[in-house]
């Protein structure tokens, strides 16, 4: 909702604004430049990037506007999922995971916590560390050093998208020129023409410098951004479960793991201590 609401606030603020000025909204209305600048983005965009990166590059834009993203609910699943994954591990050894860490979508657990579940990313990450865990002794700086090498090349290849659509942003003005230089040609091909159409060329040409600033600046350069906040929020949670593995295998009681993993969290969704210990009572009784 926030984000239609931020396009329905730039588009009725320059047009409305064009409006008000007295600009004709039908001078706007350039199909041929659209196709130019349009067409001639959209191309780059494909010719310069890999299929997989357009492929996400389309799922992350399509979560974007569906408003998913990380919250609170998410991170009290995931404190009571670790906190009773950690306690039967304590009680009955790691191998008693294995059933679940095998399928986790399929696992009565990961199945009593549905919000997680909507992030397969953190899902695949938890699941995997413990079973490398499961396999042998590993000293805690080596573990810490592979989880972090890990979250980093994970978030690497989670903003690709968002700096392909960054880079198509920076070029928009310029494709935008493209097609203010095809009008320019167009009108001096009709210079000899009368002097009304040569200004209804001039502006068709502006048009093109228009909608290249505008494509850039009011909505490319703003959906990079929100991609890009929304694979480091996905990448704070990876932290978060970095945090707790780290500390579960130095030796740290539960309760100091699962602190650990919720200092990790950012400020404005961050819960209390005493909220989470209520969260795990919640969840254990």
């Amino acid at each position: 909702m926030q984000k239609f609401l931020g396009i329905l606030i730039v588009i009725f603020s320059v047009f409305g604004g064009y409006s008000l000025a007295q600009g004709n909204m039908l001078a706007l209305w350039q199909p041929a430049e659209l196709i130019i600048i349009l067409g001639a983005g959209i191309g780059a965009l494909v010719l310069a990037n890999p299929i997989a990166v357009l492929k996400l590059m389309w799922q992350q834009t399509q979560q974007v506007f569906q408003g998913q993203q990380i919250t609170q609910e998410h991170y009290q699943e995931m404190f009571a999922l670790i906190y009773m994954m950690f306690e039967q591990v304590r009680q009955s050894g790691i191998k008693s995971l294995d059933e679940h860490l095998d399928s986790p979508f399929e696992s009565s657990m990961f199945l009593a916590h549905p919000k997680l579940l909507e992030c397969p990313q953190a899902i695949t990450f938890l699941t995997d560390n413990l079973r490398l865990l499961s396999m042998g002794k590993i000293l805690p700086h080596e573990l810490e050093q592979m989880l972090e090498q890990e979250i980093e090349n994970l978030t690497e290849d989670q903003l690709r998208p968002a700096a392909a659509l960054q880079r198509s942003a920076e070029a928009m003005p310029g494709f935008g020129i493209l097609g203010a230089v095809v009008g320019i040609i167009i009108t001096m091909q009709s210079i000899d023409g009368p002097l009304t159409m040569i200004g209804v060329h001039v502006a068709a040409a502006l048009v093109g410098t228009f909608i290249g600033i505008f494509a850039c600046y009011c909505i490319l350069d703003p959906l990079a951004s929100a991609l890009e906040h929304k694979v480091k929020d996905e990448t704070v949670m990876l932290e978060s479960i970095r945090a707790a593995l780290s500390a579960y295998h130095q030796g740290k009681a539960t309760m100091i793991c699962i602190d650990a993993a919720r200092k990790q969290i950012r400020t404005e969704i961050k819960p209390s201590f005493v909220q989470v210990e209520h969260w795990i009572e919640e969840a254990t009784h």
